[in-house]
Formats: C-alpha cells, sequence, structure tokens
C-alpha cells in the first residue's frame, strides 16, 4: 500500500509550488517545511526554510560561512534542525497527520539527523509527502524504492494532472 508520495523533477518546474496548491486544499493536520528563494534585486542570494506553523530561517545563502556548500551557497545545518528537522519530527508522535518536507535534496543531506528522521517519518504511520532531488543519490535512490512510496515526475505540461491525481489520494 501506498502512504508516501514523493514529486521529483528538474529544477524550475514547479515541484514547491505544486507542494504548496496541494496542501493549501486540503484539510486536516499537516506538520512540515517548504524552502523559498532569497532573492535581493531580482538575483537569487540563497534559500529560506518555512515551517507550515510559521517558523523560518536561511537554509542557505552565498555570504554565509559554513564547511557546507552547494554551488555558491554555503548551507547552514543549525537552521535546518532546529527550524526543518524540528518540525518534522513532530510527526512521529502525531496520529493521522501529513507530513510535508520541500525537500529531500542536497542542502538538506549535510544533516545526518535529516537523514535519520525522514527514515523515521517514512516508516511511521503517517502519510508523507515530499519533494525529493531528481538526481540519483544513494540515500535518495533507497527512498524512491519503496515499494510504499509512488514517485511523480513533474513537468510543466503534466503539473495539474499531478495535482489532481495527488489531491485525489490524500482526499
Amino acid at each position: 500500500m501506498v502512504k508516501n508520495i514523493l514529486i521529483t523533477g528538474l529544477p524550475g518546474t514547479g515541484k514547491t509550488t505544486l507542494i504548496k496548491e496541494i496542501i493549501a486544499n486540503l484539510r486536516g493536520e499537516k506538520i512540515g517545511f517548504f524552502t523559498e528563494e532569497i532573492k535581493e534585486k531580482g538575483i537569487r542570494v540563497g534559500f529560506k526554510i518555512i515551517t507550515l506553523s510559521g517558523k523560518e530561517g536561511i537554509l542557505s545563502h552565498k555570504d554565509f560561512i559554513s564547511p557546507y556548500k552547494i554551488s555558491k551557497y554555503y548551507v547552514s545545518i543549525d537552521n535546518l534542525e532546529n527550524i526543518g528537522v524540528a518540525e518534522i519530527e513532530k510527526g512521529l508522535y502525531l496520529k493521522n497527520c501529513l507530513i510535508v518536507i520541500d525537500e529531500i535534496g542536497k542542502m538538506e543531506l549535510f544533516s545526518e539527523k535529516f537523514k535519520k528522521i525522514v527514515i523515521s517519518l517514512f516508516e511511521s504511520p503517517n502519510k508523507v509527502l515530499a519533494t525529493i532531488m531528481y538526481k540519483p543519490n544513494p540515500f535518495c535512490d533507497i527512498i524512491k524504492k519503496r515499494k510504499d512510496t509512488k514517485i511523480y515526475i513533474l513537468e510543466k505540461i503534466n503539473f495539474n494532472r499531478i495535482k489532481e491525481e495527488i489531491l485525489s489520494y490524500l482526499k
């Protein structure tokens, strides 16, 4: 039986937008986080992490100092763990809750704590709705191959169809 839904696709296909639209159309308890670009004068300089309960912090920024770097962005493991991981970890103790993770990607995978919680959530009774990196990655590939998990490959052309399918399943 499928209880976990993964959305993947190339950058810019609308994965975060899809997650936001889906959760806006669902009733019931939802916890989790999504990521958003930080722009200065129209140029992306980083990403922030925003929980569904309203907490936010900077996940990565070009001006951070950190040993963890993806492209030109330095990653704050502290903000990821103290904001994002703390939020989704609640899903281990709640019943009938949808856990939203945007995203399981390179930046987040620097955190061992994040990876452990993700595995625990996928094995929990609660449903998980997450975006995940498209490219192969040992950790992500294990999650993608789970028998209780359905993967949607998002492209701009199939956005509405996938949205309706996921909403139909989650309602």
